[in-house]
């Protein structure tokens, strides 16, 4: 038997197309289709265009019954350099990060396998955070994508914070394209096994509303992107030898991230660098908590406004999962969708 969507629905209804994949086993939803174009000269300005004028699509495509509480998005638009080969907005369940590296890891391999590239490509990304650069190489199991970040640098280090429900809690902030209290859950006896998910996720949040009431934060270049955007727990507790430990972040209004998150590993080594635990050139590689894996290296260093930054270099791997043609029909009661959990 085949079905198709009767053309009365195809015809009075919205239409939205996205191509699905996944990094490490964290999810994207990439919108290619069914939105209206996006005023702004920079990133910044179109993130706050869409939050404030579009905000109902995020909604419908984030949230159930279309999407779930923990699903990601990425909406292209143009680029907003020069030299830019697109920009990118990253949608959450809360509402839009400011950068975010499983996306654009992601991007970078679907680009290449949708384009069947043969040959590496480079591509000029402009993020709300700033411009990364992104690359992918074919290889003989596919494609091998990595991206260069925005720098990275350490916001303050050996804070202390009495979290109710949790106690006293040790943790350093640091920003890789978006902000991150850094806590060892090795310290606090908080397993991050993903039988433990729903534990990680209640402390998790927890301790990044008591950070962010008592450290505001100010980014040195725009105050859009002065937020404290998760907890990230750290373990040396790993699934494999030679792996150098596991992250688990808390972000937005409560996911988990399934990948070891690209902008928390590219803070994560400003953090290691400030403690010589690594040294400028090294490579570690992080895991997540269903077992996925990330490498990130110290690039090179680079001062950002007065502070001593460093340029991560992040490397992942991502799959396409599939492509949607969704629907709002007028009628639809959950035109904005909703999260149970």
């Amino acid at each position: 038997m085949t079905l198709t969507a009767p053309r009365a629905l195809t015809e009075g209804a919205l239409q939205f197309t996205t191509l699905d994949a996944h990094t490490e086993g964290e999810p994207l939803r990439i919108i290619t289709g069914g939105y209206p174009a996006i005023p702004g000269d920079s990133m910044l300005v179109k993130r706050r265009y869409v939050t404030e004028h579009l905000d109902q699509y995020r909604r419908l495509l984030m949230h159930e019954p279309r999407g779930h509480s923990d699903m990601y998005g990425a909406l292209i638009t143009e680029a907003v350099t020069p030299d830019g080969d697109f920009g990118v907005l990253f949608l959450h369940n809360e509402g839009y990060s400011s950068m975010c590296g499983h996306a654009i890891l992601a991007l970078a391999q679907v680009t290449a396998q949708c384009q069947q590239i043969a040959e590496p490509i480079e591509l000029r990304i402009d993020a709300p955070a700033g411009r990364v650069t992104a690359y992918c190489q074919p290889t003989a199991e596919g494609y091998e994508a990595s991206f260069d970040n925005v720098p990275a640098y350490v916001e303050c280090l050996d804070q202390s914070i009495e979290v109710a429900g949790v106690g006293r809690v040790q943790y350093d902030i640091a920003f890789g394209g978006a902000y991150y209290a850094y806590v060892d859950a090795d310290a606090l006896g908080l397993s991050l096994a993903d039988d433990n998910a729903g534990e990680i996720i209640r402390i998790g949040q927890a301790i990044k509303l008591a950070v962010a009431a008592a450290h505001p934060l100010t980014h040195p270049e725009a105050d859009d992107l002065g937020f404290l955007y998760g907890t990230i727990f750290t373990s040396r507790k790993v699934s494999e030898p030679g792996r150098h430990s596991r992250h688990v972040c808390i972000f937005a209004d409560g996911e988990l991230d399934r990948s070891p998150t690209g902008t928390g590993v590219s803070a994560r080594i400003a953090l290691l660098l400030a403690r010589n635990e690594m040294a400028l050139g090294d490579t570690v590689e992080i895991e997540s908590i269903v077992g996925g894996r990330m490498q990130v290296t110290a690039l090179a260093k680079q001062h950002y406004f007065g502070r001593d930054g460093v340029i991560p270099r992040v490397s992942g791997r991502a799959w396409i999962t599939g492509e949607h043609r969704f629907f709002l029909d007028p009628a639809d009661p959950f035109d904005h969708g909703f999260f149970l959990r």
